[in-house]
């Protein structure tokens, strides 16, 4: 079947205005768009490396049909896939019922940026934002580049700009997220259907001779995408001037001159609002002096002379809500954020709220119960840095993308953590070692490099009972209360002299 690309002349009729526009809109400021001018600016600034957890979501048109996962979009189009199967026996042909009939359902009529950010705040947030816009390529701010946004059609509402002024206006830092390198149906090679999909060409075209479904899905003369890609981070860096920018993996498949162009506007942004933003990337995407490395629900091993982020889910699923979502219980989040920040990470957390604005109370329950452990022990996580090792123990993180432990292998009491802030070093215990338990923190043990050996104090974070303790060769011997304080992790406060 012949394909005629109308979108192309659409693209080019009506955008190119607001795209020279946007190009006009350049910030202009010290940084250039070279590499070697880039290299000034600050990767990682300190609010970052002291603020260690943030909260993002996964809310868009995927959260309607709520099967599958958030390649709903894609998958529908595939015949060997269940979420294929899914969507004709629910909607039909997917000809006849495209993934743009759903824009139409995406009401987000309970969505409440005010409560929301309450909620995040109460957790422990530090860092807060939305998916701007992922693969499917709708766009969940005020745009003048696509039709295809969440103030003219679905919600319409800016749900970019409503999150922006209630993070702010709480002191919390204001993220935004894009996964738009790369549409759901976008071919990396011309003329070769995606590995993944073999069958699927045959239902593609039929998806593209809609112009405007076309255009959602990021079908342009490659020119045309590239301009709308700094085009759409430009709207929303002038519009919301977010403190991180987040991005999803292929940005490899963007060419250097839009990357840097991109660094440099916003760099020079910054300058102008006074800010010390931060932007992350996947895999070999940016430079690691410019820019922060994120881990997809991984992480590094050992403690990195460097700081990066690692991005994980609520669920032990899909990254948007789904009707069989399963949620991963607290000690586990817990757990895996205290490993991150040992090892000089930070860690942003996914949630997946439903297609009407509501947040699911079996993850609100995670976050409360997250933010309760970090009201009584937050001095440990918040505004602290790698101690001389991040921990011992049995149980061991795997390194890299999906590399984070199994939700079916528990950390325990004989796991034990580090961090420090200034003379005082915060020794997790991963769980209830039992009263009069002793453990033996080998980070201050005397073969141990750089290990503070002289000990002013041990005590207990949420106890007032006396901590008896014990320094020998093999490292700090300290012996638990009476009284348990908690059960998914306890810490030790060792202040040196």
């Amino acid at each position: 079947m012949k394909i005629r690309f109308l979108v192309a002349a659409i693209a080019v009729a009506v955008l190119t205005p607001s795209l020279e526009a946007q190009d006009n809109a350049t910030a202009t400021g010290p940084y250039q768009a070279n590499w070697e001018s880039l290299e000034k600016h600050n990767p990682a600034p300190e609010w970052f490396r002291d603020a260690k957890f943030g909260i993002y979501f996964h809310w868009g048109v995927y959260s309607v049909p709520a099967f599958g996962s958030e390649w709903y979009p894609r998958y529908m189009h595939d015949p060997k896939h269940k979420v294929h199967k899914h969507h004709v026996e629910k909607y039909g042909p997917v000809d006849q019922y495209g993934y743009d009939r759903f824009v139409q359902d995406f009401k987000a009529e309970n969505f409440d940026a005010e409560e929301w950010c309450d909620l995040f705040q109460k957790s422990g947030a530090k860092f807060v934002g939305p998916v701007s816009e992922h693969h499917d390529g709708f766009a969940m701010w005020d745009s003048e580049l696509t039709p295809w946004n969440s103030m003219d059609r679905g919600p319409q509402r800016d749900i970019t700009g409503e999150m922006a002024v209630a993070a702010k206006k709480r002191g919390m830092k204001f993220v935004t997220t894009f996964h738009h390198a790369r549409n759901n149906l976008w071919e990396k090679q011309p003329g070769k259907w995606s590995g993944h999909f073999d069958g699927a060409k045959n239902h593609f075209p039929k998806a593209l001779e809609n112009e405007e479904r076309a255009f959602m899905y990021g079908y342009m003369p490659r020119e045309k995408f590239l301009k709308m890609w700094n085009g759409k981070l430009s709207e929303v860096i002038n519009q919301y001037s977010p403190d991180l920018i987040w991005f999803d993996s292929w940005l490899d498949e963007i060419p250097d001159a839009n990357r840097m162009q991109f660094l440099a506007d916003y760099f020079n942004h910054a300058e102008q609002t006074g800010q010390e933003v931060v932007v992350t990337y996947k895999q070999q995407d940016m430079p690691q002096n410019i820019c922060v490395l994120d881990i997809e629900k991984g992480g590094l091993e050992g403690i990195t002379d460097f700081a990066w982020l690692s991005d994980d889910t609520i669920s032990m699923g899909s990254w948007c809500y789904t009707d069989s979502l399963r949620i991963k219980p607290t000690n586990v989040v817990l757990h895996s954020l205290i490993d991150i920040v040992t090892k000089n990470g930070q860690l942003i957390l996914n949630l997946s709220p439903m297609a009407d604005g509501t947040i699911p109370d079996n993850q609100r329950k995670v976050l409360l119960e997250l933010g309760a452990w970090l009201e009584k022990y937050g001095e440990s996580i918040y505004n602290t840095r790698p101690f001389v090792i991040d921990g011992h123990g049995p149980t061991v993180a795997g390194k890299g993308h999906f590399g984070g432990k199994a939700t079916d292998i528990a950390y325990s009491a004989e796991d034990i953590r580090y961090t420090r802030n200034d003379n005082v070093v915060y020794a997790f215990a991963l769980g209830w070692p039992g009263e009069g338990t002793q453990s033996v923190l080998k980070g201050f043990a005397a073969s141990q490099k750089d290990a503070p050996r002289d000990i002013e104090s041990v005590s207990l974070l949420g106890s007032d009972e006396k901590i008896e303790y014990e320094l020998t060769d093999d490292g700090l011997i300290v012996t638990a209360p009476k009284t348990k304080t908690d059960d998914m992790a306890i810490v030790y406060k060792v202040t040196t002299k």
